[in-house]
């Protein structure tokens, strides 16, 4: 009857790699597929190590140079490479506590010498110096690290807090800047179109009073020449006490006007013909001055 021999068989994934042993000790490494081993021979599949990329997530609490209390969270993505999946398995027991112990050291050797500022505006140069330092030690164990990202940087509450009320501050103060400024352009405006209303305002008024004056010398004229024996101060005499009585009326119409009291008599009137024509003649002037 001839020999016989019995063999196990065991299956390795595609994104695993196998570790296999005779009597205890480590012989090579299994390759995804399909495997048989002999037991007889002291053969056997120990383990399966992922080679698929892995994230861990580290929180450390440390300050910063201006005695800041923050904690920065890096997320740590690496893999198990496949060449030396043996250092792997047998090198380290716990690898993410080998991480998270290196990522402690690190972060608390650099952030200390920064300030929360430059913490934030640097931040990708914290994980530069985690990667190169990871990459050197856990590089010896079979471990590759593909990437760390300073996934969150969390200042104490109080600080937060204080930050928050500088930038609310700040931007309140930009934001009255921004008002002084549009209410300083509205003043300026509006002072120019009250000196422009005033300036149309005194040309009207200097037309008016020149009107009024070309309209009283050719009355005058034309009641000289029709009227014979009247002198122009006569005329205008008699123009200024209608205009006078005119005034008067319209004083007395005006819905407005409580109680107004004027001079009257003879000599009154002669005295207001004669500031009237003054004033007339001098409006004339002005209105000469100012064509």
């Amino acid at each position: 009857m001839g020999n016989s021999c019995c063999f196990l068989c065991g299956c390795v994934d595609q994104a695993s790699i196998g570790i296999v042993e005779r009597w205890g000790r480590f012989e090579k490494l299994a390759e995804p597929g399909f495997h048989f081993f002999n037991p007889f021979a002291g053969q056997s599949l120990t383990a399966l190590l992922s080679t698929r990329i892995s994230s861990l997530d580290v929180r450390v609490e440390t300050k910063t140079k201006d005695n800041v209390f923050v904690q920065i969270v890096c997320s740590i993505q690496y893999r198990v490479v496949r060449e030396n999946a043996d250092d792997a398995f047998y090198e380290l027991q716990n690898p993410q506590e080998q991480i998270q112990a290196y990522v402690f050291d690190v972060v608390r050797a650099l952030v200390p010498r920064m300030t929360l500022d430059e913490l934030f505006e640097q931040k990708g140069e914290v994980a530069k110096s985690v990667l190169e330092e990871l990459e050197k030690v856990m590089g010896a164990y079979g471990y590759s690290i593909e990437h760390i990202l300073m996934v969150d940087i969390v200042p104490d509450a109080s600080v937060r807090k204080a930050m928050n009320e500088i930038n609310a501050a700040q931007r309140l103060q930009l934001a009255c800047v921004y008002k002084g400024e549009a209410e300083k352009i509205l003043q300026v405006k509006k002072a120019e179109a009250e000196a422009e209303a005033k300036y149309l305002g005194g040309v009207g008024v200097a037309k008016q009073r020149q009107a009024i004056t070309d309209g009283l010398r050719e009355n005058i004229l034309n009641f000289s020449h029709k009227v014979e024996g009247t002198t122009a101060k006569e005329v205008m005499d008699l123009i200024m006490v209608t205009q006078y009585f005119d005034t008067i009326k319209d004083l007395g119409n005006s819905s407005k006007n409580t109680t107004v009291f004027i001079p009257h008599g003879p000599g009154h009137i002669r005295d207001i013909s004669d500031q009237i024509r003054n004033g007339m003649l001098e409006a004339g002037s002005s209105n000469i001055n100012v064509e």
